[in-house]
């Protein structure tokens, strides 16, 4: 059975025995898509984001032209900077709703880190960004 599944009724699974990551907006991450992004026509994304072992971060001030993004962290760790908040490390069963066009830097992550991220929409802009 692949990945993900959708069925006429719209219902869409997406089984972990068969997950498949790929590259995505980062080369230190792999993502897994959850199906989200077709079930609701673009209106959201979900992915579980994985670390690349071996790589690190390459920290960029940036910002997402999105309305809503959430990051749950379920498993490792990993510390962002905000321009409004401050560096903040993320530890399992930690979260984080960011702001839209929030500047914000990946300072480091664990290689064992995996988390959940949410967006509305699915697809979105990424623009790199000056220090706060």
């Amino acid at each position: 059975m692949p990945d993900i599944t959708v069925a006429t009724s719209r219902t869409t699974v997406s089984r972990a025995e068969d997950a498949t990551f790929d590259q995505g907006l980062r080369a230190f991450f792999a993502y897994r898509d959850l199906g989200v992004k077709q079930a609701t026509g673009g209106a959201f994304g979900a992915h579980v984001i994985r670390a690349v072992p071996g790589t690190g971060a390459a920290p960029q001030w940036h910002t997402h032209d999105l309305g809503f993004q959430f990051v749950y962290v379920l498993r490792g760790w990993v510390t962002f900077t905000y321009e409004d908040i401050g560096e903040v490390t993320f530890r399992p069963g930690d979260s984080v709703v960011q702001p839209p066009m929030v500047r914000h830097v990946e300072v480091a992550h664990s290689d064992d880190l995996e988390l959940l991220e949410i967006t509305s929409p699915a697809e979105f802009a990424t623009a790199l960004a000056g220090s706060p």
